[in-house]
């Protein structure tokens, strides 16, 4: 049985590249879905994972296969849905950042139930990794995700929660609402600065992380290119952000979650594991997509190195 579940949605990926020199912008195919990315990023730093989803019986729901078996993220757990199609998203770049167009309506992950929840492989892991969207994108996945979560919760399994708004799928007021729940269930979350101040209304950081600790005990406030603020009900810090050559952002929060959480359970303390995975965030931003620039372990710790020999 694997240690991490990743329960959530992916989706094919669409990047859209800088113009060549006839000015025509072309889009490199890609994986992506906020905790596919996760346990793409716990897989590459050492931990055994799988995924908790549904996906299509179509040429993107056996690429999403062939994907993770290639990344050593199990498989055994996946349905594939012959009534409803994997899912996909646009990725599009301008000087305020990075932009997302979806279609996902009655995907495979949506339809994903209750039922359909392994509640053994849950028992037997040490986490189980979810996210707003998996919450988000059908009342049938919110449904399983809260059961999930119950039995996680039943057998001591950590739960962790990456708020990922997306308010294409739900009203602010409800996402609120279940996001907010699944964190006062979970022992870890995951808010970005964005997320965390629509959902709470609140604008300093500290007052976010007074707010989330007030749900759950240990915080990771993800602040982009400013690093990670870090806190639990003893105390709380902020990790500085790492100056890299940055192309393109999409998956990076991802990528933090799922290294943060490869490195806690391999035993690292949380600020050791919240300073690797805050380098793999910024490493990942260095390429296109969201799957293809997720770090190794190697490649973390060696810039580690490199950034600690320059200090």
């Amino acid at each position: 049985m694997a240690e991490i579940l990743c329960m959530g949605e992916p989706m094919l990926e669409f990047n859209q590249q800088p113009p060549g020199a006839d000015g025509r912008r072309l889009y490199l195919e890609g994986h992506g879905g906020d905790t596919s990315n996760a346990a793409i990023a716990a897989a590459r730093s050492g931990a055994d994972v799988a995924m908790l989803t549904s996906v299509g019986q179509d040429a993107a729901g056996d690429s999403f296969r062939a994907l993770w078996q290639m990344e050593g993220v199990d498989t055994s757990l996946l349905r594939q849905d012959p009534d409803a199609p994997t899912g996909i998203y646009f990725v599009t770049h301008d000087d305020r950042g990075h932009h997302f167009t979806f279609y996902r309506k009655g995907s495979a992950a949506s339809r994903y139930r209750p039922a359909d929840v392994p509640e053994e492989a849950v028992r037997a892991a040490n986490v189980l990794h979810l996210s707003g969207i998996t919450l988000g994108i059908s009342d049938t996945s919110c449904d399983a995700a809260f059961h999930a979560i119950e039995v996680a919760r039943d057998a001591k399994v950590t739960v962790s929660v990456d708020t990922n708004l997306r308010l294409r799928l739900w009203p602010l007021r409800r996402a609120s609402a279940c996001i907010h729940t699944a964190v006062g269930m979970a022992d870890i979350v995951f808010p970005s600065i964005e997320d965390a101040r629509a959902l709470t209304g609140l604008e300093k950081p500290d007052d976010i992380l007074d707010f989330y600790l007030r749900l759950c005990p240990l915080v990771l406030l993800k602040l982009g290119r400013d690093g990670l603020m870090v806190a639990n009900r003893e105390g709380r810090g902020l990790i500085p952000g790492h100056a890299v050559q940055a192309v393109d952002a999409t998956g990076a929060g991802d990528t933090l979650a799922g290294a943060f959480l490869a490195r806690a359970v391999a035993g690292d303390g949380t600020w050791d594991a919240a300073r690797y995975a805050n380098a793999a965030a910024a490493l990942s931003t260095r390429g296109y997509g969201a799957v293809a620039p997720i770090p190794t372990a190697a490649e973390v710790k060696a810039f580690l190195a490199q950034q600690a020999a320059a200090a």
